[in-house]
Formats: C-alpha cells, structure tokens, sequence
C-alpha cells in the first residue's frame, strides 16, 4: 500500500476548473472527474481542504478595471464563490465524501462560519473542509486566501491544481522552447513573476516555509500522486 507523503493538504481550485469546456459558469461533468479523485483521497486517511476561485462566474478586479468599484466587485466574487463550493459540496457527496462547507462572509441559511478550530475539528474527523468566500475581505485573492488557510489549518503543502503539468520559464502555450522547473524557489518565482499564485499568497508560504506543489489537475490520478510525493509538476520551496 503507498504511503503518503503528505498528511494534510490545501487543494487551490481555479474556478475555471468548474466550468470545463465551457466559457464560463458550472459544469457538472467536469465537477465530478475531480470530485471522484477528491473524495478516493480523502478516504484513504489524507486530510483535505479546498479553497475555490470564482472566476468562472465573476472576478472582481475584472469587473473593477471596468468601472466597478473594487471593494464591491471582490465581494461580488466571494460570493461566486460560495455557489462553486456548494457545487464541489453536492459532487463530493455524490461520492460518498463526507464534507463541510466553511465561509468567510456570513451564509448561515447554505454553509458554516469559517471558525478555524471547527474547521480542524472537523479535518480531524475525516470530512473535506471547503472554504469559500475568500478571506472575507476585498482586495485579498482565494491565492491569498489559500496560503491564509493552508497555514492556519497547519497544511503540510499547498496543492496549486491547474491546466498546465508545472511552472515554466516563458508561456507554454506561446513558446515551444519553454523549460518546467521541477524545483523553483519563492524568491525566483516573485523576482520573475511565474505566476504560480500572487505575491501575497508566495510571500506567506516563504515566511513560513510552506511548499507549493503545481501540477496539472485535469491528467487522471495527479492528486493521489502528488499527495505521495511523485514528482509529477513543479515544487515552489525554500531560497
């Protein structure tokens, strides 16, 4: 049986992720490809929370350089967000996943208070922890919000799942001679702007030497393997 190396991890989900081949919005089937994996995850004894992006229905700082008010569109997209964790709720249950909405903003009617030792509690407990709305405040992303709750809930690493198999050098979409780091560390990834989460959520997990894992979400079986420590994307560490 494998042993994992990693007992309790932060899983960050763009809200993209949620929308499969769509433009935009929820798409049920892309849901429950990973939702499946989530859930055989959880099941084998690794403790999981999520943190969910809201992008595929609204981004704030989108809607701000339109006009918008940026306080009022982030909170516009915290809220987009509590509707993703309730989608990823009711497809991780669908796989017999026992799971706890937790929110920043107040939702008493769909979803817990975000309180950090319920949310241990309930870890502890087997149940997969998603927390939605962000960090409850505006101008702070869910990047921010996943460091923010991976280190309160004592996380052994941030798990970035996205559309690409790591972090590169230059574009891999644009650039055919573009190089994956398999290590890379905090102070590279800010000097060279890679992108893999914003300069809050990279400076958080440097200060307290949290690692970030980037790996492709959408190759069958990437969470199981990274939660084992194959070396399957790019590891963000130590300077």
């Amino acid at each position: 049986m494998e042993t994992a190396r990693y007992s309790r991890i932060l899983l960050k989900l763009s809200g993209e992720a949620l929308a499969g081949n769509q433009q935009f919005g929820i798409q049920p089937e892309a849901i429950g490809q990973f939702a499946k994996e989530i859930a055989e995850v959880a099941s084998s004894g690794i403790q999981i929370a999520l943190v969910i992006g809201g992008g595929n229905i609204f981004r704030g700082m989108a809607a701000s350089a339109k006009g918008m008010d940026r306080a009022q569109g982030d909170y516009m997209g915290m809220l987009a967000t509590i509707m993703n964790a309730l989608a990823v709720q009711d497809a991780l249950e669908k796989n017999g996943c026992d799971t706890r909405v937790m929110t920043a903003l107040s939702m008493a009617d769909v979803a817990e208070p975000y309180i950090r030792r319920r949310a241990l509690r309930h870890m502890d407990k087997g149940r997969v922890v998603i927390c939605a709305a962000g960090t409850g405040n505006p101008y702070f992303t869910t990047d921010s919000a996943a460091a923010l709750r991976a280190l309160e809930l004592k996380c052994d690493a941030i798990f970035k799942a996205t559309k690409v198999d790591g972090v590169y050098d230059k574009d891999p979409a644009k650039f055919d001679d573009a190089v994956r780091y398999e290590t890379v560390s905090y102070m590279e990834t800010l000097e060279k702007r890679l992108g893999v989460m914003d300069s809050t959520a990279i400076s958080m997990a440097r200060d307290n030497d949290l690692p970030i894992i980037v790996f492709n979400l959408h190759k069958e079986g990437n969470i199981r393997r990274a939660a084992h420590g194959e070396n399957i994307g790019t590891t963000v560490q130590g300077d």
